[in-house]
């Protein structure tokens, strides 16, 4: 009750409407979101579908960009934040007070005139005539405003000191110009068609200029499953973006609808140790269900060529890899990947190290007992193959290798047993366990494995893997508390341009 007498109250000192839909029956959650005014039209519509779909009610309060986030930061209170403009969101993101991002519409600053331009404003000059009436957006509340102050520079300056009136929202000034009050007004080219007898004068000023209108969810969100569910309804082709376009708006594709997704995830082991129990964070923050599949990545990569393509509904979202050699095998659906770790290669060996193993030729002595991982299902193994062969090693120490499995936990488990005398593993295999395990080093310009994080491109859960991206990204602590070496902050790489070493290359 507080929390509602608190917002009601700032509304109406701020002079923002708060807009309450009446709620279907069975409402179970309500939903407070702070939506940009020039948004106003299609945001209604579409909150009244999903009111009406799902039963939860959504509180929707408008007004200038600026004032929102302001109000926003006094009550640390609400779920959504939809913003008009990058630079807004910007300043959330400054704040602390966003967090996951959905893009909605790109939208241009423009000059609007009435139809057929009656006074033939065809420039910025024009503006300045005597007996122009212009409307400008207040750049300190309307995020309108504050982009075309910075685009226009100096002619902002003498514009607005021409300027009839000056108001805070976008919507506010179209609607003076609708009724003629005002002869021009700087407006989103979005808002132009939502009112009557409005048009647009292109201005090589502003023509080139695109801002992208998005909503965060809120830092002060206790339901951020149903604050996702809704972000992702505005966002659907099938469901918000349609409804933006029909208002006029260039809307952003966002994922395929559907009420609670499953989010495919196929990790190479090596991998989990970081990922486990954020994989199931994020899952329960989003609202979503999550198939994880933990392998060996010549396992995970096979599996997918037997898939045939990613028109199979199994088909992986999301691929983290153990290494960037088994990227190329299936670039064709992972176009690009970010590097997100990196791992050493070592040679585990009991507490002491027992057998005095100083390098990889030891491991070819009689009678030794060494674990290796399958080459042909992980990427462990095909790393441990392709370095032994360029070292002359391979045959020799294969010899002392009993059986190899496909993952690095399995060759662990074995040397608890007792049952191997060395094993070579990642590092992060052992590095949890330091009373049982020593790590004999390896040559460094060949016991480095980079995990590439990957999102498929054409997958109906797209914008979601990015969102997974930047949440692994945000808990990189995770990654370097298991050993990783953390690399994340990197650009993307084309797949097609991953270039292997030539030790990598040989025939296997």
């Amino acid at each position: 009750m507080k929390k509602f007498v608190l917002l009601i109250c700032l509304a109406a000192l701020a002079g923002a409407a708060w807009v309450a839909l009446k709620p279907s029956q069975g409402t179970q959650n309500t939903l407070t979101v702070f939506c940009a005014a020039g948004l106003k039209k299609p945001v209604e519509v579409i909150a009244q579908a999903y009111q009406k779909e799902t039963g939860n009610e959504v509180r929707l309060q408008y007004g200038g960009t600026g004032t929102l986030l302001s109000q926003i930061k006094i009550t640390q209170q609400g779920d959504l934040f939809i913003a008009a403009d990058d630079g807004s969101l910007a300043d959330a993101k400054k704040m602390g007070v966003t967090r996951e991002e959905f893009q909605l519409v790109k939208q241009k600053p423009v000059l609007a005139v009435a139809k057929g331009n009656p006074k033939k404003i065809t420039s910025l000059s024009a503006l300045k005539q005597d007996g122009i009436k212009l409307a400008l957006p207040n750049p300190e509340a309307a995020s309108i405003g504050r982009v075309t102050k910075r685009l226009l520079g100096a002619e902002w300056d003498a514009l607005a000191a021409k300027a009839a009136v000056m108001k805070p929202t976008v919507t506010e000034i179209a609607a003076d110009l609708s009724l003629g009050a005002v002869d021009a007004a700087i407006l989103w080219d979005a808002t132009v068609p939502q009112f009557n007898g409005v048009e647009i004068v292109a201005l090589p000023e502003l023509a080139k200029h695109a801002e992208f209108a998005t909503a965060s969810v809120l830092a002060y969100c206790t339901q951020t499953a149903e604050a996702m569910r809704f972000a992702r309804y505005l966002a659907a082709p099938e469901k918000g973006g349609g409804v933006f376009q029909k208002h006029g708006f260039n809307n952003v594709p966002g994922d395929k609808w559907v009420a609670r997704p499953d989010l495919i995830v196929y990790s190479g082991g090596v991998n989990r140790p970081a990922i486990e129990k954020l994989l199931q964070d994020f899952a329960t923050r989003e609202g979503i269900t999550m198939t994880t599949v933990f392998n060996g990545c010549g396992i995970l990569c096979a599996t997918m060529k037997t898939m045939g393509d990613s028109s199979n509904p199994k088909f992986p979202d999301v691929y983290y890899a153990c290494d960037v050699c088994f990227v190329p095998p299936v670039a064709e659906q992972f176009p690009e990947a970010v590097m997100l770790t990196e791992a050493e290669i070592v040679i585990a060996v009991p507490k002491g190290n027992p057998q005095n193993i100083r390098t990889l030729a030891d491991l070819a002595r009689p009678g030794l007992r060494v674990g290796l991982c399958n080459a042909e299902q992980s990427t462990l193994g095909f790393l441990t193959r392709s370095m032994l062969k360029s070292m002359n090693l391979w045959d020799s120490v294969s010899k002392n290798s009993s059986s190899q499995v496909p993952t690095a936990d399995f060759l662990v488990n074995q040397m608890r047993t007792g049952s191997l005398d060395a094993a070579v593993v990642y590092g992060i295999n052992i590095h949890g366990d330091p009373t049982h395990f020593d790590a004999v080093p390896l040559p460094a310009d060949k016991s480095k494995a980079v995990q590439p994080f990957a999102v498929r491109h054409d997958s109906p859960n797209q914008q979601m893997g990015h969102r997974l991206l930047a949440y692994l990204r945000e808990h990189h602590e995770s990654f370097e508390t298991a050993g990783f070496v953390w690399k994340g902050n990197t650009a993307p790489v084309k797949s097609a341009d991953i270039v292997l070493p030539e030790w990598l290359k040989q025939k296997q």
